[in-house]
C-alpha cells in the first residue's frame, strides 16, 4: 500500500481524475437509489399516516393508488357493527386532472369526514374544509401553480375554494388534495359512495374473526402494510428497470475511469515493476500494488461521492420538493462496498498486463 500511495501521489492530476470518476459514479448511484426509495416512501405516505391498521376495499382490490375501489352503500354500517371492529373511517378517492394558468397537473383527491379522520396529517397553512365547496391542496403544488388561501381550483365541473395547504403530501406524479365526503359524492354524482374503509380492530379479538366477518359482506380486509407493499411493487414495475439501467451505466463508467487511469499509470512505470521482478518480487506483489492504487482511488472517490450525493439531494429537494430523495445506512453501505468491488474490477486489466512482464524489461532503453 505504501508503494501504491507513492505511485498515486506522483501525479496529482491523474489521482484527482480517478477520484472524480469514482465520486461521480457513486454520487449518481446514490441519487438514483435515494430517488427510488423516496418514490416508495411517498407512495405509502397517506396510508402510513391514516388511522387504522387495515383497509376494507372492493373484492379483489389490494392496492390504493393503482385501482378504483367502490364499496356498496350500507357496507360501512355493517362493518362497524362487526365483532372486533373498534373504529371505521370512510374515504372516497379519485384522481383528478386540473388546469391552472394554462398548466395541467393532477392530484389524488381524498374525500373524508373531518370529524372522523382520514384527512391531511399536517397543515402548512389554513384549516381543514368545513363545507362542501372547500378544498385543501398540497403546499408545494399550490406554490408551483400560484394558488393561495382563498384561491379557486376547478375540480371536474365545480370551482372549489382553497382553505388549507397541506405539508408532506407531494409526490412524483402530482400531490394529494383533501375535501369533505359530501364534496366527492356531489362531484361524482354518487350519494353514499365509499372507496375504502380504514379500520381499527379490537386487540382482544383475533384478526381472523374480523377478516371472516368482513369477507362475509362481499368485501376484502387487507392490512395497510400489505397495500403499501403492493403499491410499491406496482411502482417498481415502472421505475426499477430504468433506474437499474442507469445505475449499471454509472457503475461501468466508474470502472472504466479508474481502470484507464490505473492502466496508464502502470504502463508508464513498467520499468519500475520490471526492476521489482528482477530483485525477486513475485506477480502477487505487483498485483497488490496495482489493486492498492485502484482501492485508494475508489475509497477517496466513494467518500467524495457520498458528500456530493447528500449535498445534491438537499439542493434537488429544495428546488423540486416533489422529487424526494431518501438515504439509509443500508444503501450507503452497499454503494460504498460496490465502490471497493469497482476498484478490484478496474485493477484487472492493469494487473494482467504485469503478469507477463519480464525482469529484463528494466534493462531496455
Amino acid at each position: 500500500m505504501l508503494l501504491a500511495r507513492r505511485n498515486l501521489a506522483r501525479d496529482p492530476i491523474r489521482l484527482a481524475l480517478s477520484v472524480a470518476g469514482v465520486a461521480v459514479s457513486v454520487a449518481l448511484i446514490l441519487l438514483l437509489a435515494g430517488y427510488r426509495e423516496g418514490v416508495y416512501t411517498q407512495a405509502g405516505a397517506y396510508l402510513e399516516q391514516a388511522p387504522g391498521e387495515a383497509v376494507v376495499a372492493e373484492r379483489g382490490i389490494a392496492d390504493f393508488l393503482g385501482t378504483t375501489s367502490v364499496i356498496q352503500p350500507g357496507i360501512e354500517e355493517r362493518v362497524s357493527a362487526l365483532p372486533g371492529v373498534a373504529r371505521v373511517v370512510p374515504i372516497v378517492t379519485q384522481f383528478v386532472v386540473f388546469d391552472e394558468h394554462g398548466r395541467k397537473d393532477g392530484f389524488f383527491l381524498v374525500g373524508y369526514d373531518p370529524a372522523r379522520g382520514g384527512g391531511p396529517w399536517a397543515l402548512a397553512a389554513g384549516r381543514e374544509p368545513q363545507t362542501d365547496s372547500e378544498l385543501v391542496v398540497d403546499a408545494t403544488s399550490a406554490s408551483k401553480h400560484g394558488i393561495g388561501l382563498g384561491g379557486q381550483v376547478r375540480v371536474l365541473d365545480r370551482d372549489l375554494t382553497v382553505v388549507g395547504l397541506s405539508a408532506d403530501t407531494t409526490f412524483w406524479a402530482g400531490s394529494l388534495a383533501f375535501a369533505r365526503l359530501g364534496t366527492l359524492e356531489s362531484l361524482l354524482s354518487a350519494p353514499g359512495l365509499r372507496s375504502f374503509l380504514l379500520v381499527t380492530t379490537d386487540p382482544d379479538v383475533a384478526p381472523v374473526v374480523v377478516e371472516t366477518g368482513v369477507r362475509s359482506l362481499g368485501v376484502d380486509l387487507v392490512a395497510k402494510s400489505a397495500i403499501v407493499a403492493n403499491d410499491r411493487r406496482l411502482l417498481a414495475r415502472v421505475y426499477d428497470a430504468p433506474i437499474g439501467l442507469m445505475v449499471l451505466i454509472a457503475y461501468v463508467v466508474g470502472v472504466l475511469v479508474v481502470g484507464l487511469v490505473i492502466y496508464t499509470a502502470t504502463q508508464e512505470r513498467r520499468r519500475e515493476y520490471g526492476a521489482l521482478k528482477a530483485i525477486g518480487a513475485r506477480n502477487g506483489v505487483l498485483y497488490r500494488v496495482v489493486a492498492g492504487q485502484a482501492l485508494l482511488a475508489s475509497v477517496g472517490g466513494a467518500i467524495t461521492g457520498v458528500v456530493i450525493a447528500v449535498a445534491m439531494a438537499r439542493v434537488l429537494m429544495l428546488w423540486r420538493p416533489q422529487f424526494r430523495v431518501d438515504f439509509d445506512l443500508a444503501t450507503l453501505a452497499i454503494v460504498v462496498a460496490s465502490s471497493l468491488l469497482m476498484a478490484l474490477v478496474a485493477a484487472l486489466a492493469p494487473a494482467r498486463s504485469l503478469g507477463g512482464l519480464a525482469p529484463a524489461e528494466v534493462f531496455r532503453g
